[in-house]
């Protein structure tokens, strides 16, 4: 079954900070090779201390790339952050994956073209007119993309960062309200890849029932 076809990849290679979009991609079995291959570390002056410093404690951080700046954001709060590189920072899973039917309702609710952006996915996926799938729908089924199968995992349950705008205006708290009052906290997909290769925007997403 054609689910739709691929719109948009991103990769986030600071995790938090500002994505960046791709034509195609490599896909390996740990996911986008350079995707979330590093974090901030809070080393003093926040609760999470020894722990990774997110978007929920900086509403700001997905404005920039640049680590340095992120670290410079972090001291002006009095939060002393460390930049880290390793292999993957993922909070779940490697892969995910959103459709623009899912945001429907969401944007008819909100009265403007909410961007996907706002959910940070890999995978932006342009679904069929006659596709009704929701993501309760989908787990442990198959997902073709190109070259890459990917197996779902779980709806991916959301929190405050959707209510930040990617270009930096006024957050809007009824987006997050929406997704938990309307689609059970729900937005987007988690995936693992089964098998490893290349995926281009334009590329068929095409879906493999459960086995």
């Amino acid at each position: 079954m054609i689910v739709g076809s691929l719109a948009s990849i991103w990769r986030y290679p600071v995790k938090s900070l500002r994505g960046e979009p791709l034509d195609s991609v490599a896909v390996d079995a740990a996911g986008i090779p350079g995707d979330r291959s590093s974090a901030l570390f809070v080393r003093s002056g926040h609760a999470r201390e020894g722990k990774t410093f997110r978007g929920k404690e900086h509403d700001r951080l997905h404005l920039t790339n640049d680590p340095v700046e992120a670290v410079r954001l972090g001291a002006e709060r009095g939060v002393a952050l460390e930049h880290q590189i390793g292999e993957h920072f993922f909070d779940d899973a490697p892969i995910s994956l959103l459709l623009d039917v899912w945001l429907r309702e969401l944007r008819v609710h909100a009265g403007y073209e909410v961007q996907p952006e706002r959910f940070r996915p890999n995978f932006f996926v342009r679904a069929r007119p006659d596709f009704g799938l929701k993501e309760g729908d989908l787990a442990d089924a198959e997902l073709l993309l190109g070259a890459v199968r990917l197996r779902v995992r779980d709806p991916i349950g959301r929190c405050v960062t959707t209510t930040y705008d990617p270009e930096g205006a006024a957050s809007d708290p009824e987006v997050l309200q929406f997704v938990v009052r309307e689609r059970n906290g729900w937005m987007g997909v988690y995936c693992d890849v089964l098998q490893a290769g290349v995926v281009r925007t334009g590329d068929d997403v095409v879906l493999r029932a459960s086995s």
